[in-house]
């Protein structure tokens, strides 16, 4: 276990206290959820900056990097969808979680061929992310008191998040497409 790894295992750590912090009833703790969640979003940087910087790469943090991201997204989503049970909000992060599921499948589909490199994650997958990510943070630290163009901010990110999960998807999809032999 090196300090890339353990930065990752505390984005996994972290997901009980989002959630806890956002049902606490505590005040601000929508804010305080919120917060939480973005410096959890900020690891998924900082592990892989420091694995490249201290020369910590790994097999186990190749595999536990996406785990952990996935968890905390979908995580953060569910407890969204709890508080937003709106079709026009569950259809896209349907759409979101979709993907990922898909694409996790189709990553190890290409492991096995030995043409992960065909899937490695992309740019348009590192701007759904960051997209993502903002709009998660935004719709998790709003609450009844907070200006109302916050919370679209938050639902334009999540509908913008669910459209670069659709083409970051078929860009995967593409490239694997001669290994895939439908």
């Amino acid at each position: 276990m090196n300090i890339a790894n353990l930065v990752t295992v505390s984005r996994v750590l972290m997901i009980p206290f989002v959630i806890l912090l956002h049902y606490s009833g505590l005040p601000h703790s929508n804010l305080l959820a919120g917060g939480l969640f973005a410096i959890a979003s900020l690891t998924d940087w900082l592990d892989g900056y420091l694995a490249r910087k201290l020369n910590q790469t790994s097999a186990f943090g190749a595999f536990l990097d996406p785990v952990a991201d996935k968890l905390l997204v979908v995580a953060a989503l569910v407890l969204l969808v709890a508080n937003y049970p709106s079709v026009w909000f569950v259809l896209p992060v349907a759409i979101i979680i979709a993907r990922e599921i898909f694409v996790s499948a189709l990553r190890e589909w290409m492991a096995n061929c030995n043409q992960r490199e065909l899937v490695k994650v992309g740019y348009m997958g590192k701007v759904k992310t960051t997209v993502q990510m903002i709009g998660i943070t935004i719709l998790i630290g709003v609450d009844a008191q907070s200006p109302v163009f916050f919370e679209q901010v938050g639902y334009l990110l999540i509908y913008a998040s669910a459209v670069f999960s659709l083409w970051s998807m078929i860009l995967y999809l593409r490239a694997a497409m001669p290994t895939l032999k439908l």
